[in-house]
């Protein structure tokens, strides 16, 4: 099984791309092709549940909330929270 990742909208672009650069297999949506812009939480995780998705964010103040009710009634493939401040670099390890 392969494992497939989605963007936040809030995730920095960088990341994305530095993981794809390093290991161009590993499957990566990011926001934009996701068509996430605007939309909320709950939905994100609903779209990357759907999609057989991981979901990966910097919004380490909501996204736990949001996660811990959406996997009370619903099946996630995860969620994967990033500190802002951490360096790309390290991110992408």
């Amino acid at each position: 099984m392969k494992i497939r990742f989605q963007g936040d909208y809030d995730l920095k672009r960088a990341i994305i791309a530095g993981v794809k650069r390093r290991q161009s297999e590993i499957d990566f949506r990011n926001a934009d092709d996701a068509l996430l812009h605007g939309v909320e939480d709950e939905k994100v995780l609903a779209i990357a549940a759907r999609d057989g998705r991981i979901l990966v964010s910097h919004d380490r103040n909501t996204m736990p909330v949001h996660f811990t009710n959406f996997i009370s009634n619903q099946d996630s493939p995860g969620l994967i929270l990033i500190e802002q401040s951490l360096p790309v670099r390290d991110a992408i390890e």
